[in-house]
Order: C-alpha cells, then structure tokens, then sequence
C-alpha cells in the first residue's frame, strides 16, 4: 500500500510537471507572436490567429486548445480571447512575464545538455545557446524585461560612476552587450553619453542596432560584433561595463582581462561589473530566491563558466592595481562591483 506522504510527494511532482508544461505552451505562444497578435485582435478563432501571426493554422488550432486548458485563453464557441494570464505574456505588456517561458525551455536545452555531456566532461561554449533556433532571438529580450527596469530605476541612481560618466558626456562600453539594452537604459538616464557595445553573437548585435535605431538612440550608440580577448578601442572608455558577462569569460585569461580593462580606461575613468553573487555557503542556495542560481551554475558549467563570488571579483581588480568597491542589490543576489585606477 502507498503511503501519504508517497502520494503527497506525487502529488507535489505532477503539480511542477504541470508548470512546466504550461510554460512549454506560454513559450511556443510568445516566440510564434501569438499572445501579441490575440492582443492586437482581441477576439479571434485559431484560422484567424494563424493568419494574424503567418504561422500554420494547423499548429494553431491544437496551441489554442493547449493554451485554453492552462488558463492562457478563454473561449466562446471557436473564438478565443486572452486571460489574465495571457495578456501577462505579452512581451510588450507592463511587467511582462514572458522571460519565465523562455528560461523553462532554455533550462530544459541546458539539462538535456548537461546530461549528455557529464560523463565525457566536455564542455562546448557558449555555442549551445544557438543551438535552438527559437532560444537565441529572445534571449536578449529575457534579460531585458528581468534587468533593465531594476538597473534604471535601482542601480543606476546608487552608483555614483554613472551621473559621473554622464556629467562629463564620456564614453561607455558595454563588453558582451546582447541586445543593447543596458546601453539603451543608461542613454535614457545620461543624455551626453555615448556608447559602445559588443558582443560574440550576430543576432544580438542586429537586434541592438535595430532597438537603439527605433528608440532614436542610433546617433548616440554603436554596436560592433567582436571577441573581447581581441578588441581595440578607438578611445580610452569614462566607463567599461560588464553585466553578467563576466563569469562567460573569467575561466579564459583572467589577469590579460582585468589588465586589459584598466589599460583602456582614461585615468578617471571606471569599470563597472554586475553579477550574480554566489553565495559564501552552500546553505544559502536552498533560499527560494536562490535556487535558480544553483541551476544556472551547472548550465553555466556547460558553457565553460561558473559564477562568482564578489570577493574573487575584488581580488582580481586588486592584482591588477585598481582599488574596487560593491554594492549589493535584491537581498544580496546581485552585486555591482565598481573599480578605479
């Protein structure tokens, strides 16, 4: 006979197995336009929609079912309207939560790989995250609607190297920009600022420049794409920021790096790193807010990183004669570490 707490602890499995799966639906809605174009209609049948979003009526017709039995739409007869839930994932909807879907489908990618590589110990780059086609076209807009209201609204007024930056009009280099929008934030918040991103990935370049252009930014911002083991500015950087790009390539050439971010810096300048901060003990990873963190660090493993701590942060800025201080932010999950020459 099966026990209660067997079938509670069942109980507990199929209830995640389910919010999985509601979020595998959440993501094939958000990357085919659906949500967005159901939005825009307001009430629609699934040929209409298909239509609406040029995708196949055939996959449309068994998504809408799909998306009705998790609560994303309501139906009257054949045609759908959004939910709650569904007009929350809308991308462009206030406090969206369309990144919660790309992260599941993302994290399932990372597992699947991680699986297979762990008895080989190979560790393939960060190539993996082109390896879905639908993955990497929005991975730049999940970290987006997660950080950039935080760094506009929280960080940046906190941390004084940014109004200094802005006062003096210099020049900021965002080193693994993705899609642009730290640059994009800090030109809304520095108005004699300029920019400069780079990033390893095609993709996220074009998507910077095509966002920067729209939100009339494209005089004030460039994006180039480039290896920052291989980079040559034109001209010493007031500001050299790094967010959440440090660990992708700390395992590389750690000392070269540092030497070569304070090499390009004008003598009043700074570097500023944002991160996630692993925590000093392992019992700090069972905190629900850190939970994901522990998942990310394998992932991470997979594409040859790890995350860091914000004391090996400072020590490297040390080795490389700059003094550093950080700030911490969302309960300690997030530092910024501020180093000058």
């Amino acid at each position: 006979m099966t026990t209660k707490p067997q079938e509670d602890l069942k109980t507990r499995l199929r209830q995640q197995a389910q919010g999985a799966l509601s979020l595998n639906i959440a993501y094939i809605g958000v990357v085919n336009g659906l949500f967005a174009a159901l939005a825009a209609r307001g009430r629609a049948d699934a040929d209409a929609l298909a239509a609406a979003a040029a995708v196949d009526a055939g996959y449309v017709r068994r998504w809408c079912d799909a998306a009705y039995a998790f609560d994303y739409l309501d139906a009257d007869g054949d045609a759908f309207t959004l939910t709650e839930l569904g007009r929350a994932m809308c991308p462009d909807a206030a406090d969206t939560v369309f990144p919660t879907a790309v992260q599941s489908v993302l994290s399932a990618h990372m597992a699947e790989r991680a699986a297979g590589l762990m008895r080989s110990g190979q560790r393939p780059g960060e190539s993996v995250l082109a390896e879905r086609d639908t993955v990497l076209p929005w991975f730049g807009p999940m970290l987006e609607a997660n950080f950039a209201a935080m760094f506009e609204h929280t960080i940046c007024p906190a941390v004084p190297a940014f109004a200094e930056v802005d006062a003096r009009g210099g020049l900021a280099v965002d080193l693994g920009c993705g899609n642009g929008w730290y640059l994009r934030a800090l030109a809304r918040r520095c108005a004699g600022l300029r920019g400069l991103g780079v990033d390893g990935f095609d993709e996220n370049v074009a998507q910077a420049r095509t966002l920067a252009d729209a939100a009339g930014l494209g005089q004030r911002l460039q994006f180039v794409h480039g290896d920052i083991h291989a980079l040559t500015l034109d001209e010493p950087a007031d500001l050299i920021a790094m967010n959440r790009a440090l660990h992708h390539v700390w395992e590389k050439d750690t000392e070269a790096l540092f030497a070569w971010l304070r090499a390009n810096l004008k003598d009043d300048g700074c570097v500023v790193i944002w991160e996630p901060a692993w925590p000093a003990s392992r019992e700090a990873l069972r905190e629900p807010s850190r939970r994901a963190l522990a998942f990310q660090n394998l992932s991470e493993h997979v594409q040859g990183n790890h995350f860091l701590r914000p004391q090996e942060i400072q020590a490297a800025f040390a080795r490389a004669g700059m003094n550093s201080t950080v700030h911490e932010f969302a309960q300690g999950n997030e530092v910024v570490v501020v180093a000058r020459r």
